[in-house]
This record gives C-alpha cells, sequence and structure tokens, in this order.
C-alpha cells in the first residue's frame, strides 16, 4: 500500500494519495487547492488515479476534484447527500477498491451533513474533518450539528482498532497522524460524555 500525505493551502489542509502497489491503481483524498501537485506526485509512483475520495463538500476540501477529473479523467466518490459533482454515491458500510485495497465507507455527520471516512484495510482511517490530532471539527457550522457529531465520536468511530492510524484533513494537531488509541487516551474530546455533556461542551468558546 502507498500512502502519501500532502499540505496544501492556506487553511492547513492535508490531501492525500492513495495507492495500491499490486496494480498501480491509485486515489486522492481530498486533493485541495494544488491538485497538480497531487496528479504530479501519483505520476511519479507510477500510480493511475482512478478516483477522488471526497470526505465532505466543504470549499476547502473539494476545490480541486474538478482539475483532477479534467487531468486524469478520474471519478468522484462522495456521500449520497453531496451537494457537489459526485459519480458513485457513497452510502454507510459501502466498500469501494482501490485497484486490490478495500475502502469502507464510514457516514460521519456531526461537521457536515455529508461527511463519510475512509477505512483502508481495517489499518488506516482518513477522517477528514470529524477528528483531528487532538481535536474533533467545529459543530457551528451551516450543516453541523453537536448531537450527529456525539454520535460519530463514541458510536460510529467505537469499534475502531486502536492500532488504525488516523489521517485527518488538517493539519491542527501536535503531529500530522495519529492512532485511534492515541486520540482515545490524549484526545480531550474524546473524553467520557453523555449527549447533553458533549452539547455543552461543545458550545463553549
Amino acid at each position: 500500500m502507498i500512502v502519501k500525505q500532502m499540505p496544501v493551502g492556506p487553511m492547513a489542509n492535508f490531501g492525500y494519495l492513495l495507492g495500491c502497489e499490486e496494480t498501480r491503481i491509485g486515489a486522492l483524498i481530498d486533493p485541495s487547492f494544488e491538485p497538480e501537485k497531487f496528479v504530479e506526485m501519483a505520476k511519479e509512483v507510477g500510480l493511475k488515479i482512478e478516483w477522488i475520495l471526497s470526505t465532505h463538500g466543504h470549499f476547502d476540501h473539494v476545490n480541486g476534484n474538478e482539475t483532477v477529473v479534467e487531468m486524469t479523467g478520474a471519478k468522484v466518490a462522495g456521500h449520497s447527500s453531496a451537494t457537489f459533482h459526485v459519480d458513485r454515491k457513497l452510502e454507510h458500510g459501502d466498500e469501494i477498491k482501490i485497484g486490490n485495497i478495500p475502502v469502507e465507507v464510514l457516514y460521519t455527520p456531526g461537521h457536515s451533513s455529508d461527511e463519510v471516512c475512509f477505512l483502508v484495510d481495517k489499518q488506516l482511517l482518513f477522517t477528514g474533518d470529524v477528528l483531528f490530532v487532538g481535536e474533533c471539527g467545529r459543530t457551528d457550522l451551516p450543516g453541523s450539528d453537536p448531537r450527529e457529531m456525539y454520535k460519530t465520536l463514541f458510536e460510529i468511530l467505537a469499534p475502531i482498532a486502536d492500532d488504525v492510524d488516523i489521517f485527518p484533513g488538517h493539519d491542527y494537531g501536535s503531529s500530522s497522524m495519529s492512532t485511534m488509541g492515541f486520540e482515545r487516551q490524549n484526545n480531550y474530546v474524546l473524553e467520557s460524555r453523555t449527549e447533553e455533556e458533549f452539547v455543552a461542551f461543545m458550545k463553549k468558546p
């Protein structure tokens, strides 16, 4: 498996290249702001980009999609409720293959109503703006919902094993990636709270 992380743009975004070493098929995850650099990165390691995997529709995550499509002919995959263009509409529990690599779709609203995380071969989790290193995504934006975020963090992500690596959508923490176990032990957002306590917590400045 090939995984490469690229920091891009003025909002500390991360985009990713995911590739299958056996088939040389690849995908770009949220290739925003500098899409040409992602395409060049794929060429350098000999990958054919067949998919763009979009975690959610906020501008800073999808603004590179059209350029990548024009350059590579890739198809866009995003949640079925997405308002941006998608070629494949995804639902919770769906699987999409990148070459021989299975990618499970987790529907994880809270920060955005169309947010998904991508669990790659039970080893890596691309969390978009759901879970950052030491933080979680905002729930005070249009389409956000702290109650949905509570369900996402404490129910949908609960089965994710501690040794799964997480790769966030922004460089907001002390490191560029983490593990689920480390976040459970050290991320103050994941401390035990009732739903009402979590909603009140998220409203604090």
